[in-house]
């Protein structure tokens, strides 16, 4: 049995600038943690005595006899991918999915990881965000960016470059007392609202023509980002207000990013003491990211107090195989009874 653990990631400046169309030809760039939330992915090879090759446990479960009756098309091609049969994989998540934290991508690295655990093979993760986004975005035809599965890979507080058909991770270099004070200044509400984000995606880049001067602006503040988080003498405060800007940026680049809902609890935010904020994701539902001063921080939570607060701390670690026990897999049909 393999089980793999891999964190949801929130993602702070220059989300669209991590799509091929955009970035092979002005480059791209984003800013972007994880925290300690996770999706968990189990696996084993299913005994042979079960009347089906494969269980499959998500939010559905699928029990089918080939690879080609699986409907989960992450799933069904991430076992084309790497050659796994007769398995059963159960899926089990800290947050819901569609909801703006790069779940979907957070799964296909966590079980990608667990799959090559599964064969005895070692995959950096390098290699796990790589076959992520293959996987993705040719196998499965999923319209998005990049760096969601780059983020779940290898966790942390990074700034992901684009460029090339290719990215670069570097680690953001800040003080832990500035990322502590980072930390506690982030406020993650659910709205309640779930969307599919390749849904959204197409909808931008079907817009995208139109919005290559917003895209331009909003990986401009990628490095003011990274210049207040690693300046001790910055102030923090000005992540929160470089929020604010961003969030109106991106709002403007596809007409399902935001909607009246949306716009109407961010607004009540700021009335209640946040800096500023943004909504996570692709847009359209998912998790309310605010930037609030402690003292301000109840007043928040009295204001939207129909939302569910989410407390959360960051993390490093990415992917990681938290149980390997593996077997000598031999297939049924070579099985003697």
């Amino acid at each position: 049995m393999i089980i793999s653990k891999t964190p949801f990631r929130m993602s702070f400046f220059g989300g669209g600038t991590d799509m091929p169309a955009f970035f092979n030809e002005h480059g791209g760039a984003v800013i972007s943690t994880t925290f300690d939330k996770y999706c968990y992915v189990n696996v084993r090879h299913l005994p042979p005595f079960m009347p089906y090759y494969s269980e499959l446990v998500y939010s559905r479960i699928e029990r089918v006899n080939h690879i080609d009756e699986i409907e989960h098309p992450a799933i069904r091609e991430a076992m084309r991918m790497l050659d796994i049969h007769e398995i059963r994989l159960t899926y089990e998540g800290d947050l819901p999915a569609r909801t703006g934290l790069g779940t979907s991508s957070t799964f296909a690295v966590g079980m990608l990881h667990a799959f090559y655990a599964l064969k005895g093979k070692y995959a950096d993760k390098r290699k796990l965000a790589e076959d992520a986004i293959i996987l993705e975005r040719e196998r499965c035809k999923e319209s998005g960016g990049w760096q969601d599965q780059i983020a779940a890979a290898y966790g942390g507080l990074n700034r992901i470059d684009f460029g090339d058909n290719s990215f670069k991770v570097s680690p953001i270099i800040i003080h832990p007392d500035r990322k502590k004070l980072l930390n506690d200044n982030l406020m993650l509400f659910f709205t309640g609202i779930s969307r599919f984000s390749s849904e959204i995606q197409k909808d931008t880049m079907s817009q995208q023509h139109d919005k290559t001067r917003q895209l331009k602006e909003l990986l401009s503040l990628v490095n003011d980002a990274q210049t207040i988080l690693e300046d001790k003498h910055s102030d923090m405060n000005d992540f929160g207000r470089l929020l604010d800007h961003t969030w109106k940026l991106k709002r403007d680049t596809g007409s399902k990013i935001s909607n009246n809902e949306i716009d109407d609890l961010y607004q009540r935010g700021l009335k209640a003491g946040a800096l500023g904020g943004k909504l996570l994701g692709a847009g359209g539902g998912g998790f309310l990211l605010f930037y609030v001063e402690k003292d301000k921080q109840q007043h928040i939570i009295n204001e939207l107090d129909e939302l569910m607060h989410v407390p959360f701390e960051l993390e490093n670690e990415g992917s990681t195989i938290i149980h390997y026990n593996p077997i000598v897999y031999i297939p049924r049909k070579e099985i003697k009874i």
